[in-house]
């Protein structure tokens, strides 16, 4: 006979209720239960009946998490804390990748609404017409790491114009005289933001800001750096506002035979599972990225389970982990 959900319960020692309730992700389940529920189940090897299940909630158990960029650290990092929760909750992840692409951001959003899915936690590549089909749409929404502007859903973020500013300041203190700031595209928010931090940072310490625009890749980081390089009067440091973007003006640097810090220093935005193993090793504005991840899930659950209460937005600390890479 296959094992039913009154065999987990009695496995676990709890009701058949509750059993019922960790199974479509309840989040007022203690977490102790939960982790009881959970090892039945895999113990058992209990497989609910989707279909039914489905049917009774017009819903999958499934929730989208739309990245813009499943090669960046921080991005592998985030989806691991939303996926840790997300189990728990007893729900799964499907993990989309956009490249940065706002064409491919609303194919993804149109196939996570159609297929019903319970849930979407979205790092927005910019697309307008993705975070309007998303505002018009009853599925439960969180945007993480960057804003859906206009879209009135949870959001989780991280304080990028402070992080930005208190980089900006450290390399002035630190006696750098031209601070340069290479950030992403118009109109993403951690761009916007990141380059408002900057500019903050350059006026209270009487300097002229320096700005250039690229693509959060590490080519555009190597790109705006060459082109930094080439100027007239070129800096003598620059704030990077991603991590990828560092990792390609660090490798303009190399290629051109720059010393870094003596002749350029250089703070990125983002840490990075080496910035400490590299000489000169990195300066980096760190951001919590698991606990993003986290955060944005239980926010998810929450609103799951209380669809109309007021949008919540969550902003988090940034650390700034000052190495050699910025220090004369």
């Amino acid at each position: 006979m296959p094992t039913t959900i009154y065999d987990v319960a009695r496995r676990a020692e709890v009701s058949a209720a509750t059993v019922s309730r960790v199974l479509n992700g309840n989040p007022n389940v203690d977490p102790d239960m939960v982790a009881r529920v959970l090892k039945a189940i895999r113990e058992l090897g209990y497989r609910p009946n989707a279909v039914a299940r489905n049917l009774r909630r017009s819903r999958t158990t499934l929730w989208a998490v739309i990245v813009s960029d499943v090669g960046n650290p921080f991005f592998t990092t985030l989806v691991r804390g939303v996926e840790d929760v997300a189990q728990q909750a007893g729900f799964s992840v499907v993990l989309c990748n956009t490249d940065e692409n706002p064409a491919k951001e609303e194919t993804y959003v149109a196939a996570a609404l159609s297929q019903q899915m319970a849930g979407v936690i979205i790092s927005t590549s910019g697309s307008t017409k993705a975070a309007k089909s998303l505002a018009g749409s009853p599925t439960p929404v969180v945007a993480i790491d960057r804003e859906l502007a206009g879209a009135g859903v949870d959001m989780v973020v991280v304080d990028n114009a402070g992080g930005a500013e208190a980089a900006t300041r450290h390399l002035a203190a630190a006696g750098f005289a031209r601070i340069a700031c290479i950030t992403g595209p118009a109109g993403v928010s951690t761009a916007e933001q990141r380059l408002a931090g900057y500019l903050a940072g350059v006026k209270a310490t009487g300097r002229e800001p320096i700005v250039l625009r690229s693509t959060f890749r590490e080519q555009g980081g190597f790109d705006a750096m060459s082109a930094l390089l080439d100027a007239p009067d070129r800096p003598d440091a620059v704030f990077v506002a991603n991590n990828l973007m560092a990792v390609g003006a660090m490798r303009c640097l190399v290629r051109r035979r720059i010393a870094v810090p003596e002749e350029m220093g250089l703070v990125g935005f983002d840490e990075l599972p080496w910035a400490d193993l590299i000489r000169p090793s990195l300066t980096t504005v760190g951001q919590p990225a698991y606990e993003l991840g986290r955060t944005a899930a239980r926010l998810l659950a929450d609103r799951i389970q209380s669809p109309a209460s007021e949008p919540a937005r969550i902003v988090l600390p940034t650390q700034l982990n000052v190495r050699q890479s910025s220090t004369r």
